[in-house]
């Protein structure tokens, strides 16, 4: 347990040693301006990992793709690890910014896509390193090993996976603890700790089902894969309704489906693409095993004789944050952001960093900040409109400079300096 006193000094020793921040502004307004797909962070990478130099970090780079990892060797006592993504999302910014994204990029498809960090990830970026500095030019205020991971590819949710399978912890020492943070919409300045459940699993399938083409006029001779696939959404949708146990969380979303050329001739095949969120294992498992017997049994039903191909190509679990955890952040939290540290409703969406930790037995916590501008969201609350704000993954997405770069630096500072300090 810490002594109001301790934690009084955590608030001090940041804003003593907080940079400057006006350059890390334009740092992130210069990654913002140019994004890169997932698996492509080069020049992001570059950027993070020079930066890490200069401070006279250890650094490692090129992990599992783009990954960078800097270790600060800070004498005895705990390794923390603090995470940011790096990747941004084949989205068309429309915010109007002077430095929105006119990138057009190539993906592993070879399609021509508009790219824009529209979930916040050149948020986390910039935070990062701007905590990193701070936490170095404090260092003779803590003791221990400090990491900062640098992750590419978060939004294929195989980055975390990608960095582990490359030898991450043959480079860097094993945390004890790892830490990582979310932009999302809510007012700027705040801050959200949770613990317990936080963020869903998340499953992805690529499915293609098998019909027998013919001219449009003679539907008698075919077998139409685009009636079928219609058949296999809407039976879909009745998995949340029907086969979870009410107030059990559970999404299945048909996000794709694609068949056919031309206006008069039947398709040979049909392809969805599923994404499915989940937090109960048990209820993970009935949705996967559901999905595979309805579009297997509709295929049967049509009178198709080749079997359907259902690939799932992504897995991610839930992320659960660690109660103990979250109880010594809240102290320190509590204390420092006051009234700015915030409730908020529970987000469906998925993450990968949970993997860093597992992969060797340690607890992690995320939490969540906001880069919403403040008048802008008091108004909406005051309107009730508050949920018609753009949110992540929006092209009109933009968090507000600040206090949105303070509160995240602050955030990842306070953390580390939580489990950090010098007995």
């Amino acid at each position: 347990m810490q002594s109001g006193e301790t934690k009084n000094a955590l608030g001090d020793i940041i804003n003593c040693y907080r940079p400057e921040l006006k350059p890390f502004e334009d740092i992130y307004q210069h990654i913002h301006a140019h994004p890169e797909l997932s698996g492509e962070e080069e020049q992001t990478a570059k950027k993070a990992s020079e930066h890490l130099k200069s401070l006279g970090y250890e650094v490692h780079t090129k992990i599992g793709g783009h990954g960078v990892a800097g270790v600060l060797r800070n004498g005895p006592g705990p390794t923390i690890l603090l995470r940011a993504d790096m990747d941004a999302l084949p989205v068309e910014e429309k915010t109007g910014l002077k430095y929105a994204s006119k990138v057009i990029a190539t993906d592993t498809n070879g399609k021509a896509q508009p790219v824009m960090h529209a979930c916040g990830h050149d948020t986390h970026v910039t935070t990062l390193m701007a905590a990193s500095t701070l936490l170095h030019a404090a260092r003779d205020k803590w003791s221990g090993t400090l990491i900062c991971i640098f992750q590419p590819a978060e939004e294929h949710l195989n980055g975390a996976q990608a960095m582990l399978n490359d030898g991450l912890y043959d480079k860097i020492p094993k945390p004890d603890l790892i830490l990582a943070q979310h932009v999302m919409r809510m007012r700027a300045g705040t801050v959200n700790l949770r613990a317990g459940p936080l963020l869903t699993a998340s499953d992805a399938y690529d499915v293609r089902v098998f019909g027998r083409g013919g001219h449009g006029a003679q539907p008698q001779t075919t077998i139409d894969p685009i009636v079928l696939g219609s058949s296999i959404v809407t039976r879909l949708q009745s998995i949340v309704s029907r086969e979870v146990e009410p107030g059990k969380l559970a999404i299945v979303t048909v996000g794709s489906v694609h068949a056919g050329q031309s206006h008069n001739i039947i398709p040979s095949h049909l392809d969805l693409q599923l994404n499915v969120r989940t937090f109960d294992t048990t209820v993970r498992e009935r949705v996967r095993a559901a999905i595979h017997r309805i579009i297997e049994a509709e295929c049967q039903a049509a009178g198709v004789e080749q079997k359907p191909e259902i690939k799932l190509t992504f897995s991610s679990p839930a992320t659960i944050n660690d109660g103990k955890t979250i109880v010594a952040l809240k102290e320190t939290f509590q204390l420092y952001f006051e009234k700015n540290l915030v409730e908020m409703e529970l987000p469906t969406a998925s993450e990968d960093f949970s993997l860093l930790a597992t992969a060797v037995g340690a607890p992690y916590v995320m939490w969540m900040f906001g880069g919403i501008d403040p008048e802008t969201w008091d108004e909406a609350v005051e309107k009730g409109t508050q949920d018609t704000l753009p949110s992540n993954h929006s092209p009109f997405f933009a968090p507000v400079l600040q206090p949105t770069l303070k509160t995240g630096v602050d955030a990842y500072a306070l953390a580390a300096l939580t489990f950090l300090q010098k007995k």
